[in-house]
């Protein structure tokens, strides 16, 4: 039951945070649309895990705090919100790079349970550039 409880609760405060985090509209006027490009890395013998492509509207919720997708992950992710930030401010349209997961799987820490190669492209509103 107690499992369940957690659970619960993680799950009202990442709707919470979503929330919080506004719509990209809002908080980003100058954008029209951006694409994150994610592989997801595991250790393992095969270790491409997935790969996603988030298609990012003027419509979405500005939340870019990534799941790690390695089962049992606890409080791990990737926040790619810094990143975004950046581009934005300096008015760049391309970022690629690397994440490592800071979580943990089965009350170990592990850097090499799980990261992540991204590439963010974002189109900016054409009266903005």
């Amino acid at each position: 039951m107690a499992h369940k409880q957690d659970y619960i609760k993680k799950m009202e405060l990442k709707k919470r945070r979503k929330v919080e985090a506004g719509v990209v509209s809002e908080r980003f006027p100058e954008i029209s649309n951006m694409v994150i490009h994610m592989t997801y890395f595991h250790d393992a013998h095969n270790p491409v895990l997935m790969e996603r492509t988030v298609n990012v509207f003027p419509t979405s919720l500005a939340y870019f705090n990534m799941e790690c997708m390695v089962k049992g992950c606890d409080n791990g992710g990737f926040d790619l919100t810094p990143v975004i930030l950046s581009l934005i401010k300096h008015h760049k349209k391309l970022a690629k790079g690397n994440m490592i997961c800071k979580g943990k799987v089965d009350e170990h820490f592990s850097s090499k349970h799980a990261n992540i190669s991204y590439e963010i492209n974002i189109k900016y509103n054409k009266h903005s550039a």
